[in-house]
C-alpha cells in the first residue's frame, strides 16, 4: 500500500520551526560544556603550508623547474587572495556563506533552517560557514567520518569557528579555505584546481569556470552530472545559459588530471637536487643561460634528424666560481631515453683526453710543444695481438710537432705519447682531474687505447677538468647549489704546462692540418676547444671555452645506436659555438689578456728542413730550444724492436731463471746507439742483448751518442702463479 505524500500547512511549520530553536537553545547549552578549541593563527597556517612540488630556482630566484615529491596529494604553492579571481571569491560566498560579511563564525539563521528542513523532511542545504569548513580542514579531528559529525564534534567546530573569526580578518579566512579546501580527487586547493581543470591561473578563471568549481565542493567526486546540475543551480541558470555550463562543466571533469603550468627547464638537475615537498632550492645556474643553451642544442638536434642523432646535452661552468650555469641533460625533442641524464653519463671519451696526456708529457719535460713526433703506421702489442692506431682521416702526416698533433688530433702521434708517459701515469693524471667515475680499472686494463679515449667519463667530468686547464691546473668540484661549500682548490697540474696546452687549443692555424680555418671552432675571440668521437660514431664531444667560461657539449644516441656522418665539427661544435657566443656577449666586463705564468719561455723556433713553419712557440723554462731537427743518419729510423711496447714477458716456472733470457734490440743494429735498461746501459745496439728477466714493471731506452732518448719502451715480467 502507496502512503500519501505528506502535506505541511503552516501550524506544521510554525512547529517545526519552534522545535529547531528549541534543539538550538539545548544545543547552546552543550556549547558551554565543550572546552574551547586554541585558534591557530594566520601566519603559522601559512608558513606550514607545503606545496606537493619542490621547486628548483636559479641564482637570481627565478623558477626553472618544478618537480613533484608528495603523490598523496596534488598542491601547488600559496595563492595570495589578491591573485585568485573576483569571481570565484563571490561565487563561493553566495553558494557556501551567504552571510560571510555578518556573522561571528557560526550563522544561527543557516543552522535553524536546517534544523527545519529536517524536520519537514525538506531539501536542505549544509548550514556550515566557511570559517567552520576552515577549522574542519586545519583540525582532522573536526573533520567528518564517513557517518558524518556527531552532534558533540558539531559543536566543537562551530565553537573553533566562532574563536577563529575573532582573530582572523574575513580575507585571511577566504584566503586560507581556498588554499586549503579539496576539489576533485588528490586536487587541493585553487591553484592545482585551477591548473587542473582549466589550465590557468586562479587569478584568471571567469565567472562560469568559478561556478565548476564551487560546485565540487559539496562533493568533490560526484558524477559530472550532478556537479554540472548544481553549477547551474548556483547561477539559477535555464535554457541555453544553463546548457552551455553544462557542457563547460563536462568538459573539464573530462580532462586529463594533468598540470603543465609550472616552468621546465632543468628536469635533470631538479631531480637530482630536490628532496622534500615545498622545498624551494637557489641553485647555481642562471635561467639566461639555461635556456639559450636548452635551445642552441635543440637548434643543432633539429639539424642533425637525418644523421640518425636524437640525443643532446651540455654542461656551463663559471670558470673562477665552478658554478653550474646551464645543465641540459636532454635536449633531444625526438629522443626514445629523455629522462637519461647526458650530463652524467658515461660515455667514451674520444679525442677529449689527448690535452691532459700531452700536458703530463709537456709536464714533465719529455716533450715540448715544438718536438717532433711521428705520424706514421705502427703496430704495438696488446696483449695476445697487436694494437694498430689509425687517424681519423685514415692519411699520415709524417713528422710533426706536438702543437700540430694535439690541435689537428693526430691519433698516432697521441699513442707514441702514451707510450712515453706510460699507462699508469695517465692514468693517475686524469684521476687527479677529476675522471673518477668511469676510469676505475688500472691503466694496464685500458693500455695504449687510452690516448684515444676508451675509458667512459660524464660530461661535468670533461667540463671540470677543462676548466682546470683555465684555472692554471687548479682543480675544484663544481658547485650546484649557492649555499654549496666546495674544498679549496688543489693543483692537478702544472700552470706551465696547463697554459701551454690551452695556447695549442686556441690555434687555429696548427688546427689546419685536420679542420678548416674556418668554421664553428674559429671564434672572434680567444677560446681553446677540442673535439672528440668514439668508437663507432656513438658518441659525439666539444669542450672548450674563454677565460671566464667553460662549455661542454656531447651530442649522440642514449641507446648507444651510431650516428651517420657525424664528425666534431658537424655534431656537438655548432652547439658549443652558439653557446659560448651568446655568453660572450652577455658578460658585462671586457675581456682581459691572458697571462702567462712564471717558468715558461717565449722564443722564436726553426724547424731544419722546414718540417714546420717558423714561429714563436712557448717552452717550459729549461726546454726552449731554437731549432728543431729530426736526429741524424741511421738514428732518424732507429727504434727498439724487442721487447714490444707494453708487453708482458711470463717467467717458466719448469725453467731455471739463469737460462731465460730476453733479447734487447734494436734496429737498424748501430754501435753508435745504446740500450739503457732502468737506467743502466746494457751495452750498444750492434747486436741483440740477452737479458734474464728480472719481475716487475721495466723500462727499456734507445739512446744515441750524446745521450737522447731516440725510442722507449716499457715492458713488465710477471711471475707464473
Amino acid at each position: 500500500m502507496r502512503l500519501p505524500r505528506l502535506t505541511f500547512g503552516r501550524s506544521a511549520i510554525a512547529l517545526a520551526s519552534l522545535l529547531a530553536l528549541i534543539a538550538l537553545l539545548f544545543a547552546m547549552r552543550i556549547w558551554r560544556d565543550t572546552r574551547p578549541q586554541p585558534s591557530p593563527d594566520f601566519a603559522s597556517v601559512r608558513e606550514r603550508y607545503r606545496s606537493s612540488e619542490a621547486q628548483l630556482l636559479d641564482r637570481n630566484g627565478v623558477l626553472l623547474q618544478a618537480q613533484r615529491l608528495d603523490l598523496s596529494r596534488r598542491r601547488l604553492g600559496w595563492v595570495a587572495l589578491d591573485e585568485i579571481s573576483p569571481a570565484l571569491i563571490d561565487t563561493l560566498i553566495k553558494a557556501e556563506d551567504r552571510r560571510f560579511a555578518s556573522h561571528a563564525g557560526v550563522d544561527a539563521l543557516a543552522i535553524a533552517g536546517a534544523m527545519r528542513d529536517r524536520l519537514l523532511d525538506r531539501a536542505y542545504r549544509g548550514a556550515s560557514t566557511l570559517q567552520m569548513q576552515l577549522v574542519a580542514q586545519l583540525d582532522p579531528a573536526l573533520a567528518a567520518s564517513a557517518r558524518r559529525r556527531g552532534l558533540l564534534q558539531k559543536l566543537r567546530q562551530m565553537r573553533a569557528a566562532r574563536s577563529l573569526a575573532r582573530s582572523w580578518s574575513r580575507d585571511e579566512v577566504l584566503e586560507a579555505y581556498l588554499n586549503q579546501v579539496s576539489f576533485r580527487g588528490e586536487t587541493q586547493g585553487i591553484a592545482a584546481a585551477s591548473a587542473q581543470l582549466f589550465g590557468k591561473p586562479a587569478s584568471a578563471l571567469n565567472l562560469a569556470e568559478s561556478r565548476t568549481l564551487v560546485a565540487l565542493l559539496p562533493a568533490p567526486g560526484a558524477k559530472a552530472e550532478a556537479v554540472a546540475r548544481r553549477s547551474c543551480a548556483i547561477g539559477s541558470l535555464r535554457g541555453d545559459d544553463c546548457d552551455a555550463q553544462r557542457a563547460l562543466t563536462f568538459a573539464a571533469l573530462a580532462r586529463p588530471p594533468a598540470i603543465a603550468l609550472e616552468r621546465s627547464l632543468a628536469p635533470h638537475l631538479a631531480r637530482r637536487l630536490l628532496r622534500e615537498p615545498g622545498e624551494r632550492l637557489r641553485s647555481t645556474l642562471d635561467a639566461r643561460v639555461q635556456q639559450l643553451s636548452l635551445q642552441a642544442l635543440q637548434n643543432q638536434l633539429h639539424s642533425l634528424v637525418g644523421e640518425r642523432v636524437r640525443d643532446g646535452a651540455a654542461v656551463v661552468v663559471d670558470n673562477a666560481s665552478g658554478d653550474v650555469l646551464a645543465y641540459v641533460g636532454s635536449a633531444g625533442p625526438g629522443s626514445r631515453a629523455a629522462q637519461v641524464d647526458g650530463a652524467r653519463a658515461l660515455r667514451q671519451a674520444g679525442s677529449t683526453l689527448k690535452p691532459f696526456l700531452y700536458g703530463l708529457a709537456i709536464e714533465k719535460g719529455w716533450l715540448t710543444a715544438a718536438s717532433l713526433l711521428d705520424d706514421s703506421p705502427v703496430a704495438l702489442a696488446a696483449g695476445a695481438g697487436l694494437y694498430r692506431p689509425q687517424n681519423y682521416e685514415h692519411d699520415y702526416q709524417g713528422l710533426v710537432s706536438v702543437r700540430t698533433a694535439l690541435a689537428g688530433s693526430l691519433n698516432i702521434p697521441a699513442v707514441r705519447t702514451l707510450v712515453l708517459t706510460g699507462t699508469e701515469a695517465f692514468r693517475e693524471r686524469l684521476h687527479a682531474l677529476g675522471y673518477v667515475d668511469g676510469l676505475t680499472e688500472s691503466g694496464e686494463f685500458y693500455g695504449y687505447s687510452l690516448a684515444l679515449g676508451s675509458a667512459e667519463v660524464s660530461l661535468l667530468e670533461q667540463a671540470n677538468a677543462y676548466r682546470t686547464l683555465a684555472n692554471g691546473g687548479r682543480w675544484s668540484a663544481l658547485r650546484y647549489r649557492l649555499d654549496e661549500e666546495t674544498a679549496p682548490p688543489r693543483q692537478a697540474m702544472s700552470a706551465q704546462a696547463a697554459f701551454i696546452i690551452r695556447d695549442i687549443l686556441a690555434d687555429r692555424g696548427a688546427r689546419a692540418v685536420t679542420f678548416d680555418l674556418e668554421g664553428p671552432l674559429s671564434t672572434s675571440y680567444r677560446a681553446w676547444v677540442k673535439t672528440g668521437t668514439s668508437k663507432n660514431l656513438r658518441d659525439n664531444w666539444c669542450i672548450g671555452g674563454s677565460a671566464r667560461y667553460t662549455v661542454a657539449v656531447w651530442v649522440g644516441n642514449f641507446e648507444g645506436e651510431p650516428m651517420r656522418t657525424v664528425s666534431g665539427i658537424t655534431g656537438a661544435a655548432p652547439a658549443w659555438r652558439e653557446i659560448l657566443d651568446a655568453l660572450e656577449t652577455l658578460a658585462a666586463s671586457p675581456r682581459e689578456p691572458e697571462t702567462p705564468p712564471p717558468g715558461l719561455v717565449h722564443q722564436r723556433v726553426r724547424y731544419a728542413g722546414a718540417l714546420e713553419p717558423e714561429r714563436e712557440e712557448w717552452f717550459t723554462e729549461g726546454t726552449q730550444t731554437a731549432l728543431v731537427a729530426p736526429a741524424p743518419g741511421l738514428a732518424a729510423r732507429a727504434r727498439i724492436v724487442s721487447p714490444a711496447a707494453g708487453s708482458f714477458i711470463a717467467l717458466d716456472p719448469d725453467i731455471p731463471l739463469p737460462r731465460q733470457h730476453l733479447p734487447l734490440r734494436a734496429e737498424p743494429a748501430s754501435a753508435d746507439l745504446s740500450l739503457r735498461l732502468d737506467g743502466r746501459v746494457v751495452g750498444n745496439a750492434a747486436r741483440p742483448r740477452l737479458w734474464t728477466p728480472l719481475p716487475g714493471p721495466h723500462r727499456l731506452d734507445l739512446v744515441d751518442a750524446q745521450g737522447r732518448v731516440l725510442d722507449s719502451v716499457n715492458f713488465s715480467v710477471r711471475t707464473p702463479n
